[in-house]
């Protein structure tokens, strides 16, 4: 694989994730005992009235859905940007061959060819 494009995507991604972390962290903390990037929410306070209490409830509960996708879309990273360290980026983990870099441009994350993709979608 291209050396200069494995650099293009490796510092795509630490901004991509510099960027999810700095959105998470607008409703979320940081867990310290946490291994990876682990989040928790913060419950909203917004008064006593019913319909604040609700607001709260309603604002936490889409707080949750963000989190735990933005916390895949970090370990997703955090995996790529592992695989440029051990040489293994762009290599399909089903068949062994080169993922195109198209499929890395649109996707970097990507950890399968496009071939061994959609017989996986198919087979569900």
């Amino acid at each position: 694989m291209n050396e200069q494009f494995v650099l293009e995507m490796k510092e795509r991604l630490e901004k991509e994730l510099s960027q999810i972390i700095k959105d998470l962290s607008g409703f979320a903390k940081q867990d310290p005992k946490a291994t990876r990037a682990d989040f928790v929410s913060k419950f909203p306070e917004y008064g006593d009235d019913e319909d604040e209490n609700a607001g709260e409830v309603a604002t936490y509960s889409n707080n949750l859905a963000l989190e735990d996708k933005l916390e895949k879309e970090v370990r997703d990273i955090k995996n790529a940007i592992d695989r440029i360290e051990k040489s293994a980026y762009g290599v399909c983990k089903y068949c062994e061959t080169d993922i195109t870099e198209d499929r890395l441009r649109a996707r970097p994350t990507s950890t399968s060819c496009v071939a061994c993709k959609k017989t996986l979608t198919q087979e569900l």
